[in-house]
């Protein structure tokens, strides 16, 4: 039987060692109450992916380019313009050069954009912009783009490792 308990269980304060205790018995103390969300306190396989995900090549040193392409897009143009990134990205994600590509919106300004690109090799970066995803991308925003980008290259110090800039097993780059 899998062990279940609700999040009001948890926001009653039942401690896990209480709650396990109340669902192994007949008890009525911190017994969950019936609930549409649960949230599986005992779940292994949660455990064994972040296991699995931090062992991931831990003996490959990652001397990875990282990027930060600082973007600055017209008032109304957001919205376009996440739609084009959001494309580009995932394609991107999945070239052999990339190990990530994340696309990150301001919150308190929202015309602002930064794309944080990784790259695994030196030549990764002019193979990225000879893509066809890329040169659509590039054409598509030119016109929503309220100043030039800037973009400052890093060095990573940590994640150390190859497999610590993976996505991990089940992230989903819809």
């Amino acid at each position: 039987m899998m062990r279940r308990a609700t999040s009001s269980a948890i926001s009653r304060g039942c401690t896990r060692g209480s709650l396990r205790m109340a669902m192994n018995s007949r008890s009525s103390e911190c017994k969950p109450m019936v609930s549409h969300r649960t949230v599986n306190l005992f779940d292994s396989s949660k455990r064994n992916k972040i296991r699995n995900f931090s062992s991931q090549d831990n003996t490959q040193p990652a001397s990875y380019q990282c990027v930060h392409v600082f973007i600055s897009v017209k008032p109304g143009t957001e919205q376009e313009f996440l739609t084009a990134s959001l494309a580009n990205a995932r394609a991107s994600s999945q070239e052999p050069g990339i190990a990530r590509f994340d696309v990150l919106q301001q919150d308190d300004d929202p015309t602002k954009f930064v794309l944080v690109e990784v790259y695994k090799t030196s030549d990764a970066p002019a193979a990225h912009k000879s893509t066809n995803h890329y040169l659509t991308w590039r054409d598509a925003v030119e016109h929503m783009m309220a100043e030039p980008r800037r973009a400052i290259k890093y060095k990573n110090q940590f994640p150390a490792t190859v497999g610590g800039w993976d996505y991990g097993e089940g992230i989903s780059l819809e």
